[in-house]
């Protein structure tokens, strides 16, 4: 069985879902946010693949109560784009310039919200999903999750315990390497004095 210690050091890891990347929280009227991207990475969906892996887990658990849907294809030449559904515009100029949507996809998107709603769009084609990120700060006036003291001091004892087993494991590694070779001479030694 695990040490209760090292247990405990896997679920303070658990703090890179609280705080990092993606740690925003989102204003009140943010309603929903779709993703649409393809399954592969290349053609430009390499950084919608990251915001989904990386970023979209924080930001589900500082806004739970906004729903995030998924909708990926097999063709690669379908757009990346992140669309956020906003519960009633805020005034009349922001919502005229949102991006129009086609109006298939309008259907899909928007098959049991209200009408009223505004949506923006992010083309996450060819980006960096840091980029993607600032894009979505920007749009919905986000606020970052700052880390209280005591999460910053336990994120830097575990930085601290994530060195030393670094270098625990690189001075096991040069012990087990030398013994390799210590025994390969033997056995050559051995092998050379053999049975007369």
């Amino acid at each position: 069985m695990v040490s209760v210690i090292k247990r405990m050091r896997k679920l303070k890891a658990l703090y890179t879902v609280r705080l990092g990347q993606g740690a925003i929280i989102l204003p009140r009227d943010v309603q929903r946010i779709h993703l649409e991207f393809a399954f592969k990475f290349n053609n430009g969906h390499f950084g919608a693949r990251k915001v989904w892996r990386n970023i979209l887990p924080r930001l589900k658990y500082h806004n739970p109560a906004i729903s995030i849907t998924i909708n990926r294809s097999i063709d690669q030449a379908d757009p990346a784009i992140l669309t956020i559904f906003y519960a009633s515009p805020k005034d009349p100029d922001t919502a005229a310039s949102s991006t129009p949507l086609s109006p298939s996809m309008q259907s899909k998107l928007t098959s049991n919200h209200t009408s009223f709603e505004r949506t923006e769009t992010i083309n996450m084609k060819h980006k960096h999903e840091l980029d993607v990120l600032s894009e979505l700060m920007d749009l919905t006036k986000a606020r970052p999750v700052a880390a209280t003291p005591e999460v910053a001091t336990e994120l830097q004892q575990l930085a601290n315990e994530e060195r030393r087993s670094a270098a625990d494991r690189a001075r096991n590694a040069a012990y087990t390497e030398q013994r390799r070779q210590e025994k390969a001479l033997l056995d050559q030694a051995r092998g050379a004095v053999g049975p007369a």
